[in-house]
C-alpha cells in the first residue's frame, strides 16, 4: 500500500515536518517551515521526498513494490 505522508527533514536547520506527498507529480521544491530555505532534491533523486523524507514519493514506492514508476520518475531516480 502506498504511503502518502512523509516526514521531511531540512538539510540546513534539521526542522522536521509531516507533509502529504502528491500522487500525480514529483515535488521538486520545498520551503522549510523552520528556516524558510527552499530545498531541492539531491542529484539523481526525482523529488525532495526521495532526498529528505523518511518515505520516498508514491511513484518510487510503486516501483519498489514491483510496479511501474509514475510518469514523473524515470529508472535513474533510485536505481
Amino acid at each position: 500500500m502506498t504511503q502518502l505522508t512523509s516526514i521531511i527533514s531540512c538539510p540546513h536547520c534539521e526542522h522536521q515536518a509531516c507533509e502529504r506527498m502528491p500522487t500525480d507529480a514529483c515535488q521538486f521544491f520545498y520551503e522549510c517551515k523552520g528556516c524558510g530555505t527552499l530545498i531541492k532534491p539531491k542529484p539523481g533523486d526525482c523529488c525532495v521526498f526521495c532526498s529528505y523524507g523518511d518515505v520516498p514519493c508514491p511513484p518510487i514506492q510503486q516501483a519498489q513494490a514491483g510496479g511501474e514508476a509514475g510518469p514523473c520518475c524515470g529508472e535513474s531516480c533510485h536505481g
